[in-house]
């Protein structure tokens, strides 16, 4: 593990966190939370997906202003912001799919588009849209853009695999964690780059939170298991809130590419 005391002396401490097992942990977990705690002010206090949209969005811009502005890594700032992205992304695209009629295909279609091209120029402009790159204002405003437009992506996937395809929520959440099983076999065992994987696991588990989300709080004739969306919400965030505590949080990072001899 590295650390501020054993990191070399050109490590670049990232403000995205090294990711190892509790980080995918707690991302499902994050994910999951975004979906119900969406449903809970949108359906439960019934603020519709507008209202909602505004309040989680609003929220996401200071988190992720204060984020960008902290000098550091620090996991509650983190972990916060992921959290208002997935809440955010979850009335986003209920907003797109249902207020706006686009479908759930047509959402997802849109989403991916937005999330190619914000990877696209990233790279572009910096280089790389590796996470361990995250260590200058403009990779992290990249960084959080991708994320929020990766989290509404989600949102739409798991919709559309639970309701359109037939499979409902259990089958859609089975789909993607067989996807994350072999995005995760392409990890350990071929030398796929590990940029595009990471960005393919953490797509995926957004879909994957959602359907989760939705089996435990949607009505028992759609599937779900109708538990009070604001009691899953205070559950799951007392679980991540654990785990945050329990498991190491550090920052990633790199060691940055020696310049050439004069």
């Amino acid at each position: 593990m590295t650390t501020a005391a054993t990191a070399p002396k050109d490590f670049v401490a990232s403000k995205a966190p090294a990711v190892t097992l509790g980080f995918w942990v707690i991302k499902i977990l994050a994910t999951t939370l975004g979906e119900t705690g969406g449903d809970t002010v949108t359906m439960t206090f019934n603020w519709g997906y507008l209202a909602g949209t505004a309040l989680f969005l609003g929220l996401l811009a200071v988190l992720v202003v204060v984020q960008i502005r902290a000098r550091r890594f620090h996991p509650a700032l983190y972990w916060a912001t992921i959290v208002a992205s997935t809440t955010a992304g979850t009335t986003m695209a209920d907003f797109a799919d249902r207020s706006l009629g686009i479908g759930y295909a047509g959402g997802a279609s849109l989403l991916l588009t937005l999330v190619v091209i914000s990877l696209a120029a990233w790279r572009w402009v910096e280089g790389t849209v590796s996470v361990d790159s995250v260590t200058t204002p403009r990779a992290e405003a990249f960084y959080w853009l991708t994320i929020t437009f990766s989290q509404t992506l989600g949102t739409a996937l798991g919709d559309w695999m639970a309701d359109d395809t037939g499979l409902g929520y259990l089958g859609g959440a089975a789909v993607f964690a067989a996807a994350i099983a072999l995005v995760a076999a392409a990890y350990f065992f071929t030398r796929v780059s590990r940029v595009p994987l990471f960005w393919a696991a953490f797509i995926l588990t957004r879909p994957l939170g959602a359907t989760v989300g939705d089996f435990l709080d949607k009505p028992l004739n759609d599937g779900g298991l109708a538990l009070s969306r604001p009691m899953a919400s205070l559950v799951i965030g007392v679980v991540m809130v654990l785990l945050i505590m329990v498991l190491p949080q550090r920052a990633g990072g790199h060691a940055p590419a020696a310049r050439p001899a004069a």
